[in-house]
């Protein structure tokens, strides 16, 4: 007894019913093309997963119904599972919708939504209680709704959960009943984050063992709606073997596969190795950031290129983004779909050059307070990625708009006395020179703040904080050293060598004062792993200095100032961090104040927490 099922991984956007219908119907068709009996399609195929608070529209629900009859007249010869948001009772579900032969079968509705980190389902959607089955009516028809099963013939059992459903003990699939071959499939919609795939897949392999089933989930694929990047995996196990596991991060608009489940005999069993976290990451930006690019029908980006490690690291990964399209995807996604028109050549690195020149400019803007080296390094920098690279003095902007204030209020500005309003004049003269190339070769501006200077606020607002998108504030500047070197040591990039032998620094002080951004703030390893035990770990100031002083980081004393300067800005700053620019989640928390760390703009700067420390 065999079966032949499919997936099919959907890159999505909300609000483009068109090329969201066009990727279902062209998965259906590739199913029916190659004899496939089930076809599972991810959670909320049809809208998209982040769609927000379109989700409390009416107008918005009744269009996703629409495209679902419409989906509903293709299912010919096939059995689809697909999720849609689901109206029950007056009440709205995160649900999927099993057809055969046009024909309704059933909604499955999910029962465990999460609510924590960028996920919060229950202010759109209610839970369903588990094990409970109603009838639902839909277009005069009534259909079983719940956490339904399905006889798929006299053989099989198909059963269902949806994404989270499979992370808790209580769970839809602790009330399917049957003696026949069961199949789970789960569509899902979980986003990218350090090391979650390998807690997917270890779910998968377990409830494959628990059920003595077939386990299939789907994921949703690329950068959806903005902040999330969806890898695209589709993960196969049965009775706790690992059959299958697709190509993650697919530059393509749907990801396809087929499998054929053999019930009488021993399927064969697959070893997975899970690429190092650097490898993930520069997959995962490079989706993230590519399909930010083609979504927001721009034709490139803006970068104001320091010399330093973040806008360094940017330009970088840039260069590594137009080399996996090239290499995996080939020259269609830059000459068709964002309209190149580049006479490519046989040779990869020369193509790439090609691209970057295209849809990349940099500046590197100075000031008497730039050093020679941070300017010899964007130099070198921008040569070997091929970028329109411009140099400039900002000076005269900075002594015209000092002149102009002082002659008005009659005061001498002076380092002594003026120490962050002459540092940060600098930083904001910079600005509406790059968003000027941004806008006139319609371009996103890239900012280049990192999580460690957004969680203290170590940036000028509306100057080097400005930006379009900040595409790698989701993660710490201890991470991107680590990345920018061992992208030198296994990738040969000798550009990064003056990069990396730079001393952090904003630049914005004179040379004679050594301004550096460890001395600013404290060593960014101590920064950061403060920073998680307080977001992450939800510690406080003082359960956060005895944990860290068993790590013998530095003496008492010191310890004890890092803590109380790290929480004092913290709490100080988070007017800051509302005004950041988008960016990419990547690690398993983040402080993007819109959907993850929601903190007061007004506090009491944890006087009372660090008083005692």
């Amino acid at each position: 007894m065999s079966i032949r099922i499919a997936s099919s991984n959907l890159n999505q956007t909300p609000l483009d019913w068109d090329r969201n219908l066009k990727n279902i119907k062209k998965s259906i068709e590739l199913a029916k093309k190659n004899k496939v009996e089930i076809l599972c399609l991810p959670e909320l195929s049809i809208t998209g997963y982040g769609c927000q608070d379109l989700f409390y529209h009416q107008w918005f629900i009744k269009k996703s119904y629409e495209i679902l009859d419409e989906i509903i007249e293709y299912t010919k010869t096939i059995t689809l599972i697909i999720g849609n948001p689901v109206i029950h009772k007056e009440k709205l579900y995160n649900g999927c919708c099993i057809i055969k032969d046009k024909k309704i079968l059933g909604f499955f509705i999910k029962s465990n939504l999460p609510n924590d980190g960028i996920h919060y389902e229950k202010r759109w959607f209610d839970s369903w209680e588990w094990g409970k089955i109603d009838q639902t009516k839909y277009k005069s028809k009534k259909y079983p709704i719940g956490n339904i099963q399905i006889e798929h013939n006299k053989d099989i059992t198909l059963g269902f959960e949806i994404c989270r459903d499979m992370w808790d003990e209580e769970r839809p699939a602790n009330f399917i009943k049957t003696k026949k071959n069961l199949i789970i499939f789960n569509p899902l919609a979980s986003h990218y984050a350090f090391k979650k795939f390998d807690f997917r897949k270890k779910l998968v392999l377990e409830s494959s063992k628990k059920y003595n089933c077939s386990y299939l989930s789907i994921n949703l694929l690329g950068n959806e709606s903005g902040k999330v990047i969806f890898e695209g995996d589709t993960i196969l196990a049965s009775k706790g073997k690992l059959l299958s596991i697709n190509n993650r991060f697919s530059f393509d608009k749907i990801s396809y596969s087929h499998y054929d489940i053999d019930f009488s005999n021993q399927l064969k069993e697959i070893t997975y190795e899970s690429p190092i976290i650097y490898e993930e990451f520069l997959d995962a930006f490079s989706l993230g950031l590519s399909d930010y690019l083609l979504k927001s029908k721009v034709k490139g980006f803006a970068l104001s290129l320091s010399g330093g490690l973040d806008s360094s690291s940017i330009a970088i990964l840039i260069y590594e983004m137009v080399k996996r399209i090239l290499e995996r995807k080939g020259t269609e996604i830059f000459n068709k779909e964002i309209g190149l028109k580049i006479n490519f050549t046989d040779k990869i690195d020369l193509n790439v050059k090609k691209v970057i020149k295209k849809i990349l400019f940099t500046a590197y803007q100075e000031t008497q307070n730039s050093s020679k080296e941070t300017k010899k390094s964007a130099k070198i920098l921008s040569e070997f990625i091929g970028s329109n690279h411009y140099e400039w003095s900002i000076d005269s902007e900075v002594k015209s708009i000092t002149g102009k204030i002082s002659n008005e209020t009659t005061k001498t500005y002076s380092w002594e006395k003026d120490d962050i309003t002459l540092q940060n004049v600098q930083a904001r003269v910079r600005s509406p020179f790059i968003w000027f190339i941004a806008n006139a070769n319609n371009l996103l501006l890239l900012s280049t703040s990192n999580r460690s200077e957004s969680s203290v606020g170590y940036s000028t607002m509306d100057g080097d904080s400005s930006g379009s998108i900040s595409p790698i504030a989701g993660v710490d500047k201890v991470f991107i050293k680590k990345l920018l070197i061992y992208l030198k040591e296994n990738y040969n990039y000798t550009c990064l060598d003056n990069v990396l032998n730079l001393k952090p620094s904003a630049e914005l002080k004179p040379s004679n004062k050594k301004q550096f951004d460890e001395d600013d703030l404290m060593p960014y390893n101590i920064l950061s792993k403060i920073e998680r035990k307080f977001v992450k770990d939800r510690k406080s100031p003082k359960e956060i200095f005895h944990i860290l002083k068993r790590k013998e980081l530095t003496d008492d004393k010191t310890l004890k100032k890092h803590i109380k300067d790290f929480f004092q800005l913290l709490g100080r700053n988070q007017w800051k961090r509302e005004r950041t620019a988008p960016s990419f989640h990547f690690d398993d928390y983040s402080l993007d104040s819109s959907s993850w760390f929601r903190f007061p703009i007004l506090s009491n700067n944890f006087e009372e927490e660090i008083k005692n420390l």
